[in-house]
Parts: structure tokens; C-alpha cells; sequence
């Protein structure tokens, strides 16, 4: 089973009788659903929806929960999260030195329950586990990254930067990571609508090539116009986030699409549930 430390994640815990409350009112994720023992996806948005932080929430015990994000983010989210506690009764503190590691099964058979572990609920063909506080094995991050690549799960700084992204372009609407049935929070009104409206047109693709993929932050072209961005890449595969009515249009026309001056294929993850338009038309600015 690889196991591989992530050491650009840490953990900020939220504990306190109003942590749930507080937390349910302010994130993506319906915390109403999160069960003990697996970690689920999610996001602090701006007013206007966009991503501001993305991360895997998880229960720590009693009124207590675990955000593990990018370590690079983590001070600016406390100070974010702090701002919203207004009177609530929850503690909020970033746990340093925190270890973060990951592990998965090899093959998609399922595993056997571990109580030192949560499940990363993003992946739908294996059981992948995140455990905190403890050493991982020797595994290359390499290994992680093209797992998290074959199952089309893009996280921010590799694949999206914060501020420049909707959930649904990143496919939190799809992993679990939006409560459509919860209450009111930050962000709220404008992802309801995108989802009620069915207005989601930039979404996480899969690439492919016949040779190595470009740096991430390539654009990706048909017919010289852009259709979407390349993030995380391992040799000839990777993700992008794209505009899937540009890329059903150049389908259509048989026109090839680049990244840079590679010829790239780009489909839908097999697990996800929405489609390219069916016939690419008239499309939003």
C-alpha cells in the first residue's frame, strides 16, 4: 500500500460546543452528513462564490473538526475564519508541526476498517486514506499526483489559483464538497443558481498526449482560441480545467486541440455525472 507525506498540508482544528454551527454556516460541505471515520471536501468562498480556500474537513472527536489545507494558506485562513466567529463558541488554531500523509489501495477492491485513519471520499474507484500525526512510508509524491490525476481531482495551487475559481469549475459540486440541501452560506446564492440553472461551463478534464505535457498554466488552444488551462501534468497525462462548450465545439468541428504545441485529448472523468453539451451553440460570455 503506498504511503506518501504531504508536506505542503497541515491541519487547523475547530473545536468548541458551536464549532458545527459555526462551520455549517460559513462552508460548502453539510457537515450534517459528515460521518466519523472519512474526509470530505470543501470551500470558504467569497461573497461572489469563488474559492477562497479549499480543503478536506473530517470529524476530530466530539464538536471538534479537522481542516487539513495548503500550509502556505493556513495562517490566512484562520484569520479568515476568526473573522466570521464573531460570538461562537469555537476555538480555532492551526496545529503546527502537524503531519499529513496519505495512503491507497493498489487496486480498486476496497479495504478493511481503520480506526487511525479517515477516508478521502473523493475517490470513487479505491479507497484512499489520509492519517494525521503519524510518519508515512517512503512513497515519491510523484505517486500521489498521478493517482490524484487519473481521478480527475484538482486541488488550488496545482490546478487552480484561489480567488479565480467556482466550485463547480473544480468539481465540488460532483466530490460531495457543496451541501445544495443545507442552509445559507458564504457564497450561497450565486453556486445555487449556477447549479439550478445548470450555467457550469468550466470544468475539470482529463488530459492526455501522444508525448510530454507542457508546465502547468498552459493554455490550451483550438483554432488559436482558448478553450481552458493546464494544471497538475505527470508525463503525458494531467488535468485542465477547460470550457467544456468551446472543447464539444472543436470536437465537432474536427479541430485539434493544444496545449502549447502538443495535440491533447481531453475528456470527462468516468465517474463524474455531467456531459458535454450536446450541440455547442450559442454560449456565455
Amino acid at each position: 500500500m503506498p504511503s506518501v507525506c504531504l508536506k505542503d498540508r497541515t491541519v487547523i482544528l475547530v473545536s468548541g460546543p458551536e464549532a458545527g454551527h459555526f462551520l455549517q454556516n460559513i462552508l460548502t460541505t453539510d457537515l450534517d452528513r459528515l460521518a466519523a471515520g472519512e474526509a470530505r471536501p470543501g470551500a470558504l468562498l467569497t461573497p461572489q462564490g469563488k474559492i477562497l480556500f479549499d480543503f478536506l474537513i473530517s470529524r476530530a472527536g466530539d464538536n471538534a473538526f479537522r481542516l487539513d489545507c495548503r500550509s502556505d494558506v493556513a495562517d490566512d485562513f484562520v484569520r479568515r475564519l476568526m473573522l466570521y466567529r464573531l460570538r461562537a463558541r469555537a476555538d480555532i488554531s492551526k496545529q503546527e508541526q502537524a503531519l499529513v500523509s496519505v495512503e491507497w489501495e493498489t487496486e480498486s477492491n476496497g479495504s478493511q476498517s481503520d480506526s487511525g485513519s479517515v477516508i478521502d471520499t473523493r475517490f470513487a474507484d479505491r479507497t484512499v486514506r489520509r492519517r494525521y500525526g503519524e510518519p508515512a512510508g517512503s512513497g515519491e509524491i510523484a505517486d500521489w499526483v498521478r493517482l490524484r490525476i487519473g481521478a480527475g481531482i484538482a486541488e488550488s495551487g496545482s490546478d487552480y489559483q484561489l480567488g479565480d475559481a467556482f466550485p463547480h469549475d473544480v468539481l465540488l459540486d460532483q466530490t460531495g464538497g457543496v451541501g445544495f440541501q443545507k442552509g445559507c452560506y458564504v457564497g450561497q446564492e450565486v453556486v445555487s443558481r449556477m447549479q439550478h440553472r445548470g450555467t457550469a461551463r468550466r470544468r475539470v478534464l482529463l488530459v492526455s498526449a501522444d508525448e510530454a505535457l507542457p508546465g502547468p498554466g498552459t493554455e490550451l488552444t483550438a483554432d488559436g482560441r482558448g478553450v481552458g488551462t493546464l494544471g497538475s501534468g505527470v508525463g503525458r497525462h494531467g488535468l485542465a480545467i477547460a470550457r467544456i462548450d468551446r472543447v464539444k465545439a472543436a470536437m465537432d468541428e474536427g479541430k485539434p486541440i493544444h496545449a502549447g504545441d502538443v495535440v491533447v485529448t481531453l475528456s470527462i472523468p468516468g465517474w463524474a455525472s455531467f456531459r458535454f453539451p450536446e450541440q455547442a451553440g450559442a454560449e456565455e460570455a
